[in-house]
């Protein structure tokens, strides 16, 4: 005789789960350092213009802090945008096509503040 309790569920997925929540939180912390280290920045005496900007960045570590930061903004955007598709649509054509929209804007968006960060 077998016991034979409970339903036969295939479990499927990708399995993401504490990774993922790790990543949003990890990256979360990590912008709002930057924006603390920013608004400390902005915070000090001082006429508030383009050169004072310029010079806010123009450091080498505020230059990879921020780089740092645009790439965790991808990182997280990309795992709430994942979610959010893997939730919500169902056909497996257009969540493909909303995956590679989603990669290409990000990267797309990334690329671009990081070309404006090093022309500062």
């Amino acid at each position: 005789m077998s016991n034979n309790f409970g339903s036969k569920r295939l479990v499927v997925g990708a399995h993401y789960g504490l990774r993922d929540w790790l990543a949003q939180r990890i990256t979360a912390v990590l912008m709002a350092l930057f924006t603390v280290v920013l608004v400390v920045q902005l915070l000090l005496p001082g006429p508030l213009g383009y050169d004072r900007w310029a010079g806010i960045f123009s450091a080498q570590w505020m230059k990879f802090l921020t780089f740092v930061v645009i790439v965790s903004l991808a990182w997280h955007a990309w795992i709430g945008m994942r979610d959010i598709w893997m939730d919500y649509v169902k056909p497996v054509g257009i969540r493909l096509a909303l995956h590679v929209f989603s990669i290409l804007w990000l990267v797309g968006c990334a690329g671009w503040a990081v070309q404006v960060l090093w022309r500062l």
